[in-house]
């Protein structure tokens, strides 16, 4: 406190002595700086507040008002500063700050007041952020499928320099950083792919967009297509609908097939697809059958499940006939008939007659009625109705045919007849019995009705005791009464009675009103006979008693003419004989025709008369008078009834008349009506002086040569009119119809056509000449003139046309590329070449012969084909009317897209082998390049990403890929797929293919529970994966008869965590399983086999290593004690075990194989055990490690001195000391496991290299680790096996106490001192070792000289040297072997021995 009144005091004093004013002693004011500003929303501000350099200050914050200090909910003050996170526009506003200290209550003055803007927008009421905003586009859009690629894109507005980032269930997706992305989904996952969701940062302001909202990518499982048929069964001759649906998807289109899967509907006349519907018209037999549909987006290349059969069955339409209801039998003229049209199975038909294929009006009932004989034909019917079936099959045609009357055939028997005797009048009218008769006499209108002596039968009139009054001509009649039907009468038959004949003739034809005839009556037998005549039954009064004949008058005197004679003597009397009509006819006019007409001069023209009668008219000619006989002249001939005019003239036009006449009998016909004969004139006039001048008249030239003195002038004298000659194209190609036309004014002509020369001999037709298909042998030049007459009138000649044929251009249709086999979704060209003619050429493209394309290009894209593209192509050149010969066709045959088939070899990898991968698509299609790509399990969607092998290449055309040599941890699954073509059209992918290794990997491992590849059935087993310091994130795959299966089956396991148990074991549980990670990491394999049987092999799942501890158990499923067991190896017995029990107490190499058991109760499966070789040998016996020891410890001390004197003495003493260089046997490497040729999916390693074995137990090796020896011997080196190795050996001798020295050489077991200089890493292979073999000899004594003894072969001792090796090194490296002899000297009284 007093320190406080103490400063106060102070202040007031300095204010008082300085004399300044309170503001000008002001505290010190804070300064605020606000960055950035302005700022986006949703970035961090910050808010600086500085007083001075003094660090005791803190800060408040106020906003907006100065009782508003700023909380820290969504802020953090450290210091000076104040943060605000994700800036919005609530953080808008006016801020300040002060300062105070905790040491004094001071405050600062207030800063400047700073305004703080944030970006953004306010709309209706809310504002949006002027940060980018992230969206992620879908592509495809709608509906996804199992199996589909789908395309994220990310669209950031504003800038482009964005980098991206992707989260998928709000879990970042590290390897995902571009805008746009794809996702496979498997085949196998329907439901929901995830949430994805996208942002963008960039170094400039605004450095980071909004997140977008989060994509649901949901997999719809493949949709079955529906197929619904209507109406089905169907009639015959009715349209029927199938229509396919596949959800509510618009984008599907579909294809239809029929009675196969594989038998595609195509169009036609009856075939229309529209949409999801396939429409048959008019149904027929051969459209029954099975029908599928299925849906396709061939943008997508999905196809839907294919839709269940649907059986269309035809039922076959009522079948209709027409039958004639009355009359029945022969049709005549004047009936009325009947008809009948019958539909069975329903009665409410409308019913539609047709004659002649015409319909008939109004005709709507079952029956009709029709007149004969205008309305005969050929009638059908057929019924409609509105349910269904709502038409019936049309009627078989029935004809209507009209028989002619028939004519009734009169027989008379006796005839003729005596007197009193009975005669029989038999009428026929063909076979019909319906018919009644008729009987006339004398006139056809007289019926002889039944008497005492007339008797009708049925067809026969019967006349008894026959008189003279049944005389006559008789006559018969049929009649169909019922149908008012009567037939043509009969010829007339005369009755004649044996007695006297009376006959009256008359022979001068026909009579005209004018003539005189002399009529004669014949009475035969007598000669004294006196003659009456009768006129129509009345006696004529004329009698003559000598005179047989009488003449009449006519018109007057015409009428029925009989006679009759009598006589004085008997008989008496004569019959009556028959009349004779004398009957008049008018005069007939005569009638005129001139041909031609009009005429040309110097035609001919015939007149004809005619008078349409008999013979016997002779005919009169009249011109411009119809007294003016026309008479014979040089040019005007009479020929019968025709004149004939030659060379007509002018004086030959005007009007002519004809007449007949019979000059013998004083009859004239009535003169013709006048017909005018006109001349066309053609002529010119010339006039000149008379001049002394000889013509001479050429016709073939048509003109007159006038000569006058010695000089020649032509003057066209022809009047003819000239022939006009068109053609309809002059320029044309083989085949091709040409039409000439050949015109001239008037009509009658005849043409006649020239080719190559007028004279030529001509080719008749009537008006225009056509040639159907020409070829170059009909081009040239034509004629062509008319002539009429009977001496013919020609006009004159045309002027010529010519006519020019080529051969037609022929079109070749080729496909690009020319593939033998076509992908539906790949892109084909047809080009269309013409060749021969010029280029300037319109072409028509055709399928099935159907156009379906035209253009003035030469190339016809069709992209992407699909299956409706199938076909066979033809194409043609078009220019105007003209076109080329149609091309060969090309077939065009689609398959589905191919799907690419992976093989790789071998399948189950040993330690640096190759493995060969093999891509092949379809064998008969070509042209691909091959891609390869490594599988990238996908744990959260059960499937498989595909990664590319970028050191495979990107799209070679080699079918194969060796991985050579073999990737660190080439493990996993590998796919294909080819491509080819521009665009490039890709495969499916290959179904995934696995390489497999027995070897426990560093990542990770499987474990089985019980540890043993053989288990008993209803049994339970676990599998875990293992992975080191953690056990998540990995999955288990199985491969199985079914192929590959991920996961732990619900239906067979249980998973938790990494492990699945299965806790019931079948048969179909045996398979190949292992653990893949989400980073493409793979365990290693186990090969499990589950047996039904009573025993099974227990044996090690993993490879075990050379020197390893090896048991083999026999189990028995219901004894767990001991029993009896043989143990086989590869087929062989090798063991008995009471025990159940085999062990092999140090494993090696040989021992690798396939291994079974026997006993009384059963024999168990074959399970291969796959033995590694270690890179580094495993110590031996106890006593081996004592010596080694000892050998360990002299070697470390002494090894740089040995190496020396080694040097030393190889130069300077031979024999002592050498260095031996030689090369080991290289390894033996199989690229197939025994197991794979036995169906076992276990491999094996290869051996590590060295062929130095083992003897007995006492072995003894000693590692050091020098420097990295990276001296390989190129000559030998290899990458998959072994590179040279060196030895060094080197003796070493102890002197005996002996005069004479003696060597001493292990025969066997030699000693090995192994150093270790660090820790050696486990590798996939032999790696760089040194070995240094020491053998050591003890010293004896050697009383006179020392002597060399020549050493036996002994076992060397080795000393190992291992320098530094990569513990990654897939196979064994350079190894160097120092074998040491060390000998030391003895003495010598006389002589040192070498």
């Amino acid at each position: 406190m007093e320190h406080t009144l103490l400063c106060v005091l102070l202040l007031l004093s300095t204010l008082i002595n300085s004399g300044h004013s309170e503001d000008d002693d002001a505290l010190p004011k804070a300064t605020l700086t606000v960055k950035p500003n302005p700022a986006y929303t949703g970035e961090t501000v910050t808010l600086t507040c500085s007083v001075g350099s003094d660090s005791s200050w803190s800060y408040q914050w106020l906003k907006d008002r100065n009782d508003n200090v700023v909380s820290q909910s969504g802020y953090s003050n450290i210091g000076v500063s104040h943060t605000i996170s994700r800036a919005g526009v609530s953080d808008q506003g006016q801020y300040w700050c002060e300062g105070n200290t905790v040491s004094r209550p001071t405050y600062s003055l207030p800063s400047d007041l700073v305004t703080l803007t944030v970006k953004g927008e306010l709309l209706c009421c809310v504002f949006l952020s002027s940060l980018p905003i992230s969206s992620v586009s879908v592509s495809p859009q709608g509906l996804l499928y199992s199996g589909e690629t789908v395309t994220l894109q990310c669209v950031i507005p504003g800038y482009t320099d964005w980098t991206y980032y992707w989260y998928k269930n709000n879990q970042s997706l590290p390897d995902e950083t571009s805008k746009i992305i794809d996702i496979t989904i498997p085949i196998t996952q329907p439901g929901l792919v995830g949430q994805y969701r996208c942002e963008g940062t960039r170094t400039d302001r605004p450095q980071t967009s909004q997140p977008s909202g989060d994509i649901t990518i949901s997999v719809t499982a493949l949709p079955k297509a529906t197929l619904t048929v209507k109406p089905n069964p169907a009639y015959t001759g009715e349209t029927v609908t199938l229509t396919c649906s596949v959800g509510s998807d618009s984008s599907w289109s579909y294809q239809w097939y029929k009675d196969r899967n594989d038998n595609v509907v195509s169009l036609s006349g009856r075939h229309t697809i529209t949409g999801d519907t396939l429409t048959i018209s008019r149904a027929g037999v051969s459209d029954q059958g099975q029908y599928w549909c299925q849906g396709e987006i061939r943008s997508r290349s999905i196809s839907s499940i294919i839709s269940d059969p649907v059986t269309i069955t035809l039922n076959a339409l009522p079948m209709a006939s027409v039958k004639i209801v009355t009359p029945q039998g022969l049709l005549y003229p004047g009936e009325t008939v009947t008809l009948q049209c019958d539909i069975s199975d329903y009665t409410d038909w409308t019913y539609h007659w047709f004659r002649d294929n015409q319909v008939l009006p109004l005709q709507n009932r079952n029956t009709i009625t029709i007149s004969l004989p205008h309305q005969a034909g050929h009638y059908n019917c057929d019924g409609r109705r509105s349910g269904r079936p709502q038409n019936s099959y049309g009627s078989f045609s029935l004809p209507i045919i009209i028989t002619a009357l028939p004519k009734a055939t009169l027989t008379v028997k006796p005839n003729p007849v005596f007197p009193g005797e009975t005669v029989t009048l038999t009428c026929s009218v063909g076979s019909d019995s319906s018919w009644s008769y008729q009987w006339y006499k004398d006139r056809n209108y007289n019926v002889v009705s039944q008497s005492v002596r007339h008797t009708i039968t049925g067809d026969t009139l019967t006349i008894s005791r026959a008189a003279e009054s049944d005389q006559g001509l008789y006559w018969c009649q049929g009649e169909n009464r019922s149908r008012s039907i009567s037939s043509i009468i009969s010829d007339p038959v005369r009755v004649t009675l044996n007695g006297k004949k009376i006959n009256t003739n008359n022979s001068r034809g026909l009579l005209y009103p004018g003539d005189t005839v002399t009529l004669q009556c014949d009475i035969s037998y007598y000669t004294d006979w006196t003659y009456r005549w009768l006129r129509d039954n009345q006696v004529l009064p004329i009698q003559t008693r000598n005179t047989i004949s009488i003449t009449i008058s006519l018109p007057h005197q015409a009428g029925q003419y009989n006679c009759v004679g009598r006589r004085s003597g008997r008989p008496q009397n004569s019959y009556v004989s028959f009349s004779l009509p004398i009957i008049i006819t008018a005069l007939p006019k005569a009638t005129l025709t001139v041909k031609p007409n009009p005429v040309f001069p110097g035609e001919t023209v015939t007149l004809t008369c005619s008078t349409r009668s008999d013979s016997r008219w002779r005919y009169m000619w009249y011109k411009d008078r119809n007294y003016y006989v026309v008479s014979q002249s040089v040019r005007h001939t009479i020929t019968g009834d025709t004149l004939t005019i030659s060379s007509v003239a002018e004086s030959d036009q005007g009007q002519y008349w004809c007449q007949g006449e019979i000059r013998s009998r004083s009859i004239s016909s009535i003169i013709s009506d006048p017909v005018r004969v006109t001349l066309n004139d053609y002529s010119a006039s010339l006039s000149f002086e008379p001049l002394p001048i000889k013509r001479t008249y050429h016709a073939a030239d048509q003109i007159h040569v006038f000569q006058m003195h010695h000089t020649h002038f032509l003057i066209p004298t022809d009047s003819r009119p000239t022939a006009t000659l068109s053609l309809d194209q002059a320029n044309v190609f083989t085949g091709d119809r040409v039409t000439l036309t050949c015109t001239v004014e008037s009509y009658g002509w005849k043409f006649y056509w020239y080719r190559h020369r007028p004279d030529s001999t001509p080719v008749t037709s009537t008006s225009g000449y056509s040639y159907s298909r020409v070829s170059v042998s009909d081009g040239g030049q034509y004629w062509c003139r008319a002539g009429r007459g009977d001496r013919v009138y020609y006009t004159l000649y045309s002027d010529p046309v010519q006519i020019n044929i080529t051969e037609r251009p022929v079109a070749v249709l080729t496909l690009q590329p020319n593939w033998t086999q076509i992908f539906r979704g790949e892109t084909v060209t047809m080009r269309c070449d013409i060749q021969g003619g010029d280029t300037d050429w319109g072409y028509e493209w055709y399928t099935n012969g159907y156009s379906v394309f035209s253009n003035t290009k030469s190339e016809y894209r069709i992209s992407p084909v699909n299956v409706s593209s199938s076909g066979s192509y033809t194409c043609k050149g078009v220019k105007g009317r003209t076109f080329s010969k149609t091309s060969d066709a090309v077939q065009l045959t689609l398959s589905d897209q191919p799907k690419a088939v992976l093989s790789i070899y071998p399948q189950w990898l040993n330690p640096g082998d190759s493995v060969s991968l093999s891509c092949e698509v379809d064998k008969t299609s070509t042209g691909w390049r091959f891609s390869w790509y490594r599988t990238v399990p996908t744990l959260t969607e059960q499937s498989y990403s595909f990664q590319h092998l970028p050191e495979a290449g990107n799209g070679t055309t080699e079918d194969s890929y060796t991985l050579i040599p073999a990737v660190p941890t080439p493990t996993g699954g590998y796919v294909c797929r080819a491509g080819r073509g521009d665009p490039v059209y890709d495969t499916l992918y290959s179904e995934p293919q696995f390489l497999w290794s027995g070897d426990l990997q560093p990542s990770v491992s499987l474990r089985i529970s019980p540890n043993t590849t053989q288990h008993f059935t209803s049994k339970s087993l676990s599998l875990s994966c293992e992975e080191k310091g953690n056990s998540t994130g990995w999955r288990l795959m199985s491969y199985r008869e079914r192929g590959v299966t991920s996961g732990c089956g619900s239906n067979w396991g249980s998973i938790t965590g990494s492990t699945c148990t299965i806790s019931y074991t079948y048969t179909w549980s045996s398979g190949l399983f292992w653990c893949e990670s989400g980073s493409g990491e793979y365990s290693n394999a186990v090969n499990i086999t589950v047996n039904d049987g009573d025993v099974i092999l227990e044996s090690p799942v993993h490879p075990v290593t050379e020197g390893d501890f090896v048991t083999l158990s026999c189990k028995y499923r219901k004894v767990s004690s001991n029993f009896k067991a043989d143990f086989y190896k590869d087929g062989v017995l090798i063991k008995n075990e009471t025990t159940g029990e085999m062990t092999i107490p140090t494993v090696s190499k040989s021992d690798e194989g396939f291994y079974k058991c026997k006993s009384g109760q059963g024999e168990s499966p074959e399970s291969w055990v796959t033995v590694r070789v270690s890179p580094v040998v495993a110590p031996g016996s106890s006593t081996s490690v004592l010596v080694g020891v000892v050998v360990g410890l002299v070697v470390a001390g002494v090894l740089l001195v040995i190496l020396l004197v080694l040097l030393w003495r190889n130069q300077n003493n031979k024999g002592s000391c050498f260095i031996r260089i030689f090369w080991p046997p290289q390894p033996q490497s199989t690229n197939q496991d025994p197991q794979q040729d036995q169906g076992s999916t276990q491999g094996q390693a290869p051996d590590t290299g060295y062929t130095h074995q083992q003897h007995g137990d006492a072995n003894i090796y000693d590692t050091i680790n020098p420097s990295d020896n990276n001296d390989n011997d190129a000559a030998g080196a290899s990458a998959a096996g072994p590179s040279h190795v060196t030895y060094a050996q080197i003796q070493l001798n102890k002197l005996d106490k002996k005069k004479k020295v003696k060597r001493d050489y292990p025969k066997e077991n030699p000693v090995y001192s192994e150093v270790k200089t660090g820790k050696a890493t486990a590798a996939a292979g032999p790696v760089d070792v040194t070995y240094a073999e020491v053998d050591l000899q003890k010293k004896v004594k050697a009383k006179k000289k020392r002597e060399t003894a020549i050493p036996p072969e002994a076992e060397p001792v080795y000393s190992l040297v291992k320098p530094y090796t990569d513990p990654e090194a897939a196979g064994p490296v350079d190894v160097t072997y120092a074998e040491v002899d060390l000998q030391k000297n003895v003495k010598a009284k006389k002589k040192r021995g070498p």
